[in-house]
């Protein structure tokens, strides 16, 4: 019996979602969302590309989460897209209702899939996920790392003329402006990327980077980054449902990793069929170390301030 993911959204990240999990034959594939017509249509339109790219698995859409029922991975998109000069934090309470609804329709009819949340502000929206769900921290994943690191080595090949596969690097912490680019481990072809250029051009990819969703927003005008999203989310999920055990970061809920405790914060964990089996602590340099730690003090501002709605206390020091 092939694997079953639903969709949570039938946007611009759901349905690209949808997609590249078809054409990859990964699994069936439901698309959810409450525009009545829009997950139908464009589940049908996918659908109907079949004959032409040879996919062969199952895509439907549907306005109610009966068809859901025992998916393995449930993939949430749905929410309010940034606009220009929004912060992802500014969707905070918009989209804390959207994922706390999705959530609990979600895990009703899969109660034992393993989520992997998309929706801004990312990190926060995950506190909300693991709060709802009531999962397992193992089974409750943000995808952040994995796109902010695939931003990363794009302006890092493109300055350097060099092809993105040879570029190696990583991102943690929170998905958000107080990101970190891990200079010290990134590499082309294993050399240093601080062999190959100053320390200033370094530090404009790193902002780049760090802005690299902003820069997306402010020429869409009407929305926000969609392919390279959901690129990473599909990553996420043919690790999980084939157990690559993937390294990757991602956001994950950490209980004193890196000094950190009850948040979601980026960071490189394994991937397989268990969800998150494992969690990495890359040794950290002093400045680095303080760079993580204003990027997960950054998330705990936001954890805070929903801690009345979850009814749970706020994250600790």
């Amino acid at each position: 019996m092939r694997k079953k993911v639903t969709v949570v959204g039938a946007g611009n990240v759901g349905a690209s979602c949808a997609l590249r999990l078809a054409d990859q034959g990964l699994a069936d594939v439901v698309v959810v969302d409450v525009l009545e017509g829009i997950p139908q249509g464009k589940a049908l339109d996918i659908l109907q590309a079949g004959p032409v790219t040879g996919l062969d698995v199952q895509i439907t859409g549907s306005n109610d989460y009966e068809p859901t029922a025992n998916s393995d991975i449930v993939v949430l998109t749905a929410g309010f897209p940034r606009k220009p000069g929004m912060s992802r934090d500014d969707l905070l309470w918009a989209n804390y209702d959207v994922v706390k609804s999705t959530v609990e329709k979600a895990v009703k009819h899969s109660p034992n899939s393993i989520l992997i949340v998309v929706t801004n502000p990312l990190d926060a929206m995950c506190h909300v996920a693991y709060r709802v769900s009531g999962f397992p921290k193992n089974r409750v994943i943000g995808m952040a790392g994995i796109l902010d690191t695939a931003r990363f080595r794009t302006f890092v090949a493109q300055k350097l003329d060099v092809s993105i596969r040879d570029v190696m690097a990583f991102v943690l912490g929170g998905h958000g402006d107080t990101m970190v680019p891990l200079v010290r481990y990134t590499s082309v072809a294993g050399i240093p990327l601080t062999d190959l250029l100053d320390a200033e051009t370094i530090q404009s990819l790193v902002k780049r980077t760090r802005d690299g969703g902003a820069e997306i927003v402010k020429y869409l005008k009407s929305g926000s980054a969609y392919f390279a999203p959901s690129a990473a989310a599909v990553e996420m999920v043919d690790s999980i449902l084939n157990d690559r055990k993937r390294v990757l970061p991602c956001s994950a809920f950490l209980e004193g990793e890196y000094g950190i405790h009850n948040l979601f914060v980026g960071v490189p964990v394994k991937l397989g069929a268990g969800g998150i089996e494992k969690i990495f602590e890359a040794k950290l340099t002093e400045e680095e170390s303080a760079a993580l730690q204003k990027s997960a003090a950054a998330v705990k501002e936001l954890v805070k301030v929903m801690a009345c709605k979850l009814d749970q206390p706020a994250a600790a020091a």
